[in-house]
């Protein structure tokens, strides 16, 4: 009696190739990170400011102070977790009143208990604040640390208190706050367009009116601007109200108080969706005047 074929012969004989059964290839394993990373991006003036940072969350553990805690005072911190926080300016700006060029920093900070140091160091793309060098550091700042009566659960970085020239930056977490004042001259980047602009008649007489009311620069050519936009739109009740705003910043108590009131007349004429918006804006400004 023959001997049997092996399995693969006898396969082949039967013109038939089977491939031998082998493990399946192991998935790539995606999990949570514990310190989810975050990118915060926002306009200040015509300055764009981008956080790039890992928020890590308290989970129990007690966070800011002195023997066992997750960031003890005194010492270095990243300001966040994985690699240390990178802040990017697009523009010059006063970073907690100190000038700071616009470029690309890691965001440094030394916890304190009334007080931190937050530092802008130029080295980027570090892991935690292991290789940190002080002689790195473009500027310090002392900043106030304040105390919150609710927790932060999870490390937030925002910008608030936003106005055209200046903004807020806030360190929270747990029930501390760090505000660092930023700054910027807005004035310097806009006002020589809008002169430009308006020496070829190409602007927004508004616009560039109402920039000059808010950030207090020639009223009287503010004042004229708007009368060129109105003469353009004679029945553009909100450029009546800007008119009265003008003229109230100016001293013109009787000229401000009339711009009011046809303001309201034209909203009214206009009978849209602003209509009542613009009567409320313009009797709280009369009201203002004292009338």
């Amino acid at each position: 009696m023959n001997a049997p074929l092996p399995r693969l012969l006898c396969v082949l004989a039967l013109g038939v190739l089977v491939t031998p059964t082998l493990p399946a290839q192991a998935q790539r394993l995606e999990l949570p990170r514990p310190s989810p990373n975050c990118t915060l991006k926002q306009r200040v003036g015509l300055t764009d400011i981008e956080v790039v940072y890992s928020r890590p969350g308290m989970k129990g553990r007690h966070i800011f102070g002195t023997g066992d805690v997750l960031v003890p005072y005194g010492e270095v911190w990243r300001t966040g977790a994985n690699e240390a926080t990178r802040i990017t300016f697009s523009t010059a700006v006063k970073f907690g009143g100190a000038d700071v060029p616009a470029g690309t920093y890691a965001l440094f900070s030394i916890p304190g208990p009334q007080e931190w140091t937050v530092i802008l160091n130029k080295v980027t793309g570090q892991w935690g604040a292991y290789s940190y060098d002080a002689k790195n550091d473009l500027v310090r700042v002392t900043v106030p640390a304040m105390s919150v009566a609710e927790p932060m659960e999870t490390f937030t970085i925002d910008v608030n208190d936003i106005r055209d020239d200046s903004a807020t930056l806030n360190l929270e977490w747990d029930r501390t706050r760090v505000p660092v004042k930023l700054g910027v001259d807005v004035v310097a980047a806009v006002k020589p367009q809008i002169e430009r602009a308006m020496a070829r008649m190409t602007g927004t007489y508004d616009g560039a009116a109402m920039f000059y009311l808010e950030q207090g620069l020639d009223l009287q050519q503010a004042s004229a601007w708007m009368d060129l936009a109105i003469a353009q739109q004679p029945d553009a009740f909100f450029l009546y109200y800007h008119k009265a705003q003008i003229l109230a910043k100016l001293g013109d108590k009787p000229g401000a108080i009339a711009a009011a009131r046809h303001s309201i007349e034209l909203a009214a004429k206009d009978g849209g969706p602003a209509k009542a918006e613009y009567t409320r804006l313009n009797e709280t400004l009369i009201a203002s005047l004292g009338q």
